[in-house]
């Protein structure tokens, strides 16, 4: 289970931005909202999301531009609809697990759901990462918090694990880098055919090792 998946994104950014998305027919509105996203983190990875402009969109998605505007405004506008869905996600996974009581327990569901999130919506996630200085001032300033929030939570769980050594808030940082490492550095695990699966059970066991020693 993951908040948002291949499928709902496209609902979710549908209902979400209703109050900026003129277009409302349902079926081909999710159809352009797709087109228009996977296109843009083609272009993105192609010449840079800088360098790409709404035009080099028309092109790629087959929409005119007035068609596009039904959609978006302008490429912040798009960043911040990037930036949006991977801090609702990244938000709501912690909230799929609070009823777990065991920490380690509920750390491993942490970790394994996060790097199967970030796996689903690697392009999301590799763009927040990669393309954040293109964002506005306000809008990097709410991603970074949005990191920090969930470090604080990772942190938050790490802390109730009985005899603990060291920072509960510099372990949970480098949990978090490690989630980094995977939705990143895709070719290094791709090149040694390593999966999610088995990069989650590394990730949990280097965690347990440490923290069920403290």
């Amino acid at each position: 289970m993951t908040p948002l998946d291949g499928v709902n994104i496209w609902a979710y950014l549908l209902d979400r931005y209703a109050d900026r998305i003129t277009v409302k027919r349902r079926k081909p509105a999710l159809e352009n909202l797709e087109k228009i996203f996977n296109a843009t983190f083609k272009l993105a990875n192609a010449v840079g999301f800088r360098a790409m402009n709404l035009r080099d969109l028309c092109g790629e998605t087959g929409l005119s531009m007035g068609g596009l505007y039904g959609y978006i405004s302008s490429k912040d506008q798009l960043a911040e609809m990037i930036e949006d869905v991977v801090r609702h996600a990244t938000h709501e996974v912690p909230k799929m697990f609070a009823d777990v009581a065991d920490p380690l327990n509920r750390l491993e569901a942490l970790i394994r759901a996060s790097i199967y999130v970030s796996e689903i919506l690697q392009p999301w996630f590799y763009f927040v990462f990669m393309d954040s200085r293109v964002l506005q001032a306000e809008q990097r300033g709410t991603a970074k918090e949005s990191e920090l929030h969930v470090q604080a939570l990772f942190a938050e769980v790490i802390a109730q694990v009985p005899g603990l050594r060291g920072s509960p808030d510099l372990v949970a940082a480098h949990i978090l880098a490690t989630f980094q490492d995977w939705y990143v550095k895709r070719w290094k695990y791709r090149a040694a055919d390593i999966g999610p699966d088995r990069f989650a059970d590394s990730a949990v066991q280097m965690m347990r090792g440490y923290l069920a020693s403290s």
